[in-house]
């Protein structure tokens, strides 16, 4: 006995087709169509996953280092030489802007006449006034001083002149103070001069 190939139906012997569906015995089954696909349309592609950038931490704001963490050993110097008492919010503004130019004579030497007398009414012109005075009195009694001491060392002997002349640059803290004291007027702060600043004479 025979079996048909397509649709399992038992024939006899020797027939050639299959008395239920006529397909021919023997014959192989038919494969199954395949989908054809579209000619010029794309192919799609299996999506692909999102790739994930690496974790990132966020970023810090910038935060400035202390002036005294990585400054200059100079500059820290000069800001611990000029750390003095400021009392600028104790004045009057309008004092303050009529009397800047003023208070910057105090610290030209014999010119801290003009303020004391010119703007005897002006707190601000005064109180530079006074450091102006104080400046010019140390100036007067240094170089007194290093005239003294200078005479002397040379009358002991020529080859210590390289001393008078160390002695001489002590000179310069005058200068660099009256630099100090015109940048503070001139700012309209009513900041101390290191050293002498501290004292009164004018009240």
């Amino acid at each position: 006995m025979a079996f048909c190939g397509t649709c399992g139906q038992q024939v006899n012997d020797g027939v050639k087709f299959c008395p239920s569906c006529g397909a021919p015995i023997g014959a192989a089954p038919a494969p199954e169509a395949q989908p054809r696909q579209n000619i010029g349309q794309p192919v799609q592609q299996p999506a692909q996953q999102p790739v994930q950038a690496p974790f990132q931490q966020p970023a810090q704001p910038y935060q400035p280092q202390p002036s005294g963490a990585t400054g200059n050993g100079a500059d820290n110097k000069f800001a611990q030489f000029n750390n003095t008492a400021d009392s600028t919010a104790g004045f009057d503004p309008q004092d303050i802007e009529q009397h800047k130019g003023m208070s910057v004579l105090a610290y030209f030497g014999p010119l801290v006449l003009i303020p004391m007398l010119a703007a005897r009414d002006s707190a601000f012109a005064r109180y530079h006034s006074n450091q102006g005075l104080l400046l010019c009195i140390a100036s007067i009694i240094y170089g007194i001083a290093y005239s003294i001491l200078s005479a002397v060392i040379l009358a002991i002997s020529w080859r210590l002149y390289f001393v008078v002349s160390l002695i001489g640059l002590v000179g310069f803290v005058f200068a660099v103070l009256a630099v100090i004291g015109i940048i503070n007027a001139v700012n309209g702060r009513a900041k101390e001069l290191p050293i002498i600043g501290k004292y009164r004479i004018l009240k």
